[in-house]
């Protein structure tokens, strides 16, 4: 393995079981409002994994994607499910709930304990930046040449995934027609 250290991989297998089990459940289970919320929980764990695998501009951009999709979701599903939402507290939801956090908590625990130190630096692709990113790009403002030069294609990805969620969320909470005048 290049890439991905022997401890990356035992943290990744609990986490990619978590995933597909969470899809799993999204499929299989009866209510919509359930079914959305494996599906976040799913979402949610890939954004874990991607902060094991050491990429966090790709964990904060499915996690801003993740959170807004829920929402939409959720918000659509509340109009057409409020009959299941009044039945009163059973105890497989309950106890459900309370294993999803657990687990949620468990996983959070081990991504944040992996965090290097306050002030310690993990990477150090800084250095290389600050001592070439002059005479490659010929940008006196370091951190526009980063964003734009060294990490272009990246960030128009970003922009593009959340411009996409925006117009998404404009898309869904739009009134609709129109007010004739």
């Amino acid at each position: 393995m290049d890439f991905v250290t022997l401890q990356e991989t035992a943290q990744l297998y609990p986490l990619l079981i978590f995933m597909i089990l969470a899809a799993i459940v999204a499929v299989e289970t009866k209510d919509l409002l359930s079914s959305i919320i494996a599906v976040g929980a799913a979402g949610l764990g890939l954004s874990v994994a991607f902060l094991i695998l050491k990429a966090p501009d790709l964990a904060i951009t499915q996690l801003v994607v993740e959170i807004l999709c829920l929402i939409l979701l959720i918000r659509a599903t509340i109009k057409r499910d409020i009959p299941s939402l009044n039945r009163g507290t059973d105890y497989a939801r309950l106890i459900s709930a309370l294993i999803f956090v657990l687990v949620f908590l468990y996983f959070g625990y081990f991504a944040l304990k992996g965090l290097p130190p306050f002030g310690k630096p993990y990477l150090n692709v800084s250095q290389t930046y600050l001592n070439e990113g002059l005479k490659r790009t010929g940008a006196a403002n370091l951190v526009a040449a980063v964003i734009l030069d060294f990490r272009g294609y990246d960030t128009f990805g970003e922009a593009t995934v959340l411009f996409t969620a925006v117009i998404g969320v404009i898309v869904v909470l739009r009134k609709i027609g129109r007010i004739k005048k």
